[in-house]
């Protein structure tokens, strides 16, 4: 079914404007990052910077640990993302493929869950956490990121799974193959987008969040980028404006590399899992 011409140029016009939308905020952060204090506030902004300056990052460097709680953050990150994918892929096989009351329960349960606000759940994760003695602590940080991203990751997991045919499984399972064996050496294979996409989540999510950061980090040392990103904001609300916005800038780029980098593998191994030989 073909679009006709006037459809077409109101999708790729649609699509611009929602481009614009996204990119607005990162491009206007990257001309703030260079700006000296005298652009920052002139009454007309430019976006191209006049007269461009490193003094921003200099300062910005030379007043926070940026790179130790860049460090803190990927760790934290990575930790949740790695956990998270290898505790749901088994758990999403079973919700998948076992149509039971319990698995619909468990699917519904996954959506209520992403509806809990913050502050209702920080409150009983504190008391858990300082019982088990992992309050101000990396450990504790990245189980609760994990507990976190896991029903979404659950329920995206799940879908994947419930794509791969189950001949593929029946064949195996034929062939003498245990369900453990068959989801390792069959399933998860042709996984490897759903994994990658769902690591990619709980990632991104781990690495921008604030929240739970700031509560249950209390050493500097230990602290998040989010976190050290509020230290350039005064006591009296007034932002250091140009440390803030290169530092920021700085913290967006690991998101932006990760993903660039893996929605390639993403892509390939969708395109790769739609050719049967």
């Amino acid at each position: 079914m073909r679009t006709s011409r006037p459809a077409r140029i109101g999708q790729y016009t649609a699509l611009l404007a929602y481009l614009v939308f996204l990119a607005f905020p990162f491009l206007w952060l990257l001309s703030t990052a260079f700006k000296p204090p005298r652009e920052q506030g002139s009454l007309h902004p430019t976006w191209i910077p006049k007269d461009p300056t490193l003094d921003n990052f200099r300062q910005a460097f030379g007043e926070q640990p940026l790179l130790q709680a860049a460090l803190n953050s990927l760790i934290a990150a990575l930790g949740a993302a790695v956990i998270a994918v290898l505790i749901a892929t088994p758990m999403a096989y079973v919700v998948a493929r076992r149509r039971t009351r319990l698995a619909k329960a468990v699917t519904g349960w996954v959506v209520v869950s992403q509806a809990f606000p913050f502050v209702l759940l920080i409150i009983p994760l504190f008391l858990v956490l300082k019982n088990l003695g992992l309050i101000n602590s990396g450990p504790g940080l990245v189980l609760v990121y994990v507990v976190w991203a896991l029903p979404f990751a659950l329920w995206m997991l799940a879908g994947y799974i419930r794509a791969v045919p189950p001949e593929l499984e029946e064949a195996a399972a034929v062939d003498g193959a245990g369900r453990v064996r068959t989801l390792v050496s069959v399933t998860a294979p042709l996984l490897a987008p759903g994994i990658v996409a769902t690591g990619l989540f709980a990632f991104i999510t781990a690495w921008n969040e604030f929240f739970f950061a700031l509560v249950l980090l209390k050493t500097p040392e230990k602290q998040t980028l989010p976190v050290v990103l509020t230290h350039f904001i005064g006591a009296e609300g007034v932002a250091d404006l140009g440390p803030l916005a290169a530092a920021a800038f700085l913290a967006t780029l690991p998101s932006l590399v990760v993903f660039a980098v893996i929605q390639r593998r993403i892509t390939g191994g969708m395109l790769t899992g739609a050719v049967k030989s």
